[in-house]
């Protein structure tokens, strides 16, 4: 009878599995999301890469734990795990991402597991206060790195996905084609906002070279791509005043903004131009 017994895959080698069955590498999220087929689907490398990571640690923790083979007998303890992450003080980020990765290696929605902290604007740290990394990264000795990033607003990858071919002109107005390393592989055309003459230079210089051999570890992308967002978003939003009424309450009768977003919690008050929003 053993002889017949099927030898399971290590448990690395299942998540893996069941993980590389989601993978949709270069499809789009974007047109995904608005038919509704995003939940077996992973998008990006890096998203498969930290699923992985947070799947195996759960797993083996399970393992050690109650003695699972296989990942399906491990799925009956994601509540108990999820609640001793909490306990444990990790951030409401870090337990909603180890959620999503369950859920997507499972196949099933973060609901149908307890729920995570709620995460809170004040708690997030990335980009905010000097890190240990930016120490070593000089802004004045990149200025030209960092006025790019500003002035595009490309992520990471994007930028080191980069060439200069990828520079497109409408009507004096000149934009990046974003078409590799994309988050979610959608492509955009990223306005080029400020340092117009400089990215251009840039850009033609090195014509169907990469842009930037090598973005230093230090450079802190993200905070760029927010000024980048910030700016851009200013450049184009309305005045609250003069949005429109445009749309009428049912319940009240009223006459509404609906282009107007409002903000909720601990930014009660703030609104945003919703048109606005969705160029940026």
């Amino acid at each position: 009878m053993a002889r017949n017994r099927v030898k399971l895959p290590s448990m690395v080698k299942q998540v893996q599995n069941a993980l590389d069955e989601k993978l949709a590498i270069g499809e789009s999220k974007h047109i995904d999301k608005i038919n509704g087929e995003t939940q077996n689907k992973i998008y990006s490398w890096e998203t498969y890469r930290s699923y992985m990571k947070h799947c195996n640690y759960f797993t083996k923790w399970a393992k050690e734990q109650y003695g699972c083979k296989s990942i399906e007998q491990c799925r009956p303890y994601v509540d108990e795990w999820l609640k001793s992450r909490s306990e444990k003080g990790l951030s409401a980020y870090t337990q909603k991402l180890e959620a999503s990765a369950l859920a997507k290696m499972y196949g099933c929605s973060t609901k149908d597991f307890i729920k995570t902290d709620i995460r809170h604007r004040a708690d997030i740290s990335r980009s905010r206060g000097e890190k240990v990394r930016d120490r070593h990264f000089s802004e004045e000795k990149n200025k030209e790195l960092v006025n790019f990033c500003k002035s595009t607003g490309l992520r990471r990858a994007e930028l080191k996905a980069l060439t200069g071919d990828k520079l497109l002109e409408k009507n004096g107005q000149y934009f990046i084609k974003v078409d590799s390393g994309s988050k979610g592989g959608r492509y955009r055309e990223a306005p080029v906002i400020e340092n117009v003459k400089e990215v251009v230079e840039r850009m033609q210089r090195v014509g169907n070279g990469k842009v930037f051999e090598k973005i230093p570890n230090g450079a802190d992308i993200h905070a760029y791509r927010s000024c980048y967002a910030t700016t851009l978003y200013n450049s184009l939003a309305r005045p609250k005043e003069e949005i429109p009424y445009d749309k009428i309450n049912r319940g009240t009768g009223h006459k509404y903004q609906s282009q107007v977003y409002f903000c909720q919690k601990d930014l009660k008050g703030v609104t945003y131009d919703k048109v606005a929003m969705l160029e940026v």
